[in-house]
């Protein structure tokens, strides 16, 4: 037709404020339900007045990239090239800092568009050690909270994962493999394997992303990083006998009970 590719560009379409609401809603019966698949998501969603068909549910849920988490037999082929690495921390008693990581990804809905929230935490002290706002869920925003997270604290013995496809890609894993660190990845849907990011997502979503509503992405990063350094520097835990991330992090030397 004579149009210069160069001068054309694709324009995304803003997600409808329907879905937007019904993704909302979404996340947070995920949050209570983490069991419940599009059909029981679906039953809830009906029930609360919201007429939406399960393969919309299930659409949404993808989008979103959250799935019903329990234990079943692992049928679904993984991406070609992606090598599925052994759960490592079954039976380990943790006892110190820069042991084991962990990462994963949530989703954080704003006023109008979501964005996606990843973060590497240290096991043993729960401290937020770096994280990435990213509107895809490409696997770049985890490499660099992976790579900042190394430069600023040294390296783990182990790194942990789920099975997502951007842990899994050859890129993500080569960081840690150059890095000389071990690789350990959940059971399929098994959310109990990587339970204190699912933890600190909760935090993150009670205590002040539902509480506010982000007009645009850099309101969005300037508000949870304020909360970060908060969750690190003054918030206790009750599993670190009230002591802060920050406090046990860098002080090992006052007694907390181990993280198995």
């Amino acid at each position: 037709m004579g149009i210069s590719r160069g001068s054309t560009y694709y324009t995304p379409r803003p997600v409808p404020s329907v879905n937007l609401a019904l993704m909302h809603r979404v996340d947070e019966l995920h949050l209570e339900y983490p069991f419940a698949g599009s059909r029981m998501l679906q039953g809830l969603l009906i029930g609360e007045g919201y007429k939406v068909g399960r393969l919309h549910v299930r659409t949404l849920m993808k989008r979103m990239g959250i799935e019903a988490i329990y234990r079943r037999p692992n049928t679904s082929k993984s991406v070609l090239g992606h090598k599925i690495y052994p759960y490592l921390l079954r039976k380990l008693s943790v006892t110190r800092p820069n042991q084991v990581w962990a990462m994963d990804i949530t989703y954080i809905p704003m006023a109008r568009g979501f964005v996606y929230l990843a973060a590497v935490i240290d096991w043993f002290t729960r401290r937020v050690l770096s994280w990435r706002l990213s509107i895809t869920l490409e696997t770049d925003f985890c490499i660099e909270a992976v790579e900042e997270a190394l430069a600023r604290h040294g390296k783990p013995d182990i790194f942990n994962t789920d099975q997502g496809s951007q842990f899994t890609s050859i890129a993500f894993t080569q960081v840690l493999k150059d890095a000389e660190i071990a690789i350990s990845m959940d059971g399929r849907g098994a959310w109990r394997d990587n339970v204190f990011v699912e933890r600190l997502w909760r935090t993150i979503k009670y205590e002040e992303v539902y509480l506010h509503a982000y007009s645009n992405v850099p309101e969005a990063r300037a508000a949870i990083g304020k909360y970060l350094i908060f969750y690190n520097t003054k918030r206790p835990h009750s599993s670190l006998d009230g002591q802060t991330p920050d406090q046990v992090y860098f002080n090992v030397q006052q007694p907390v009970p181990s993280a198995a």
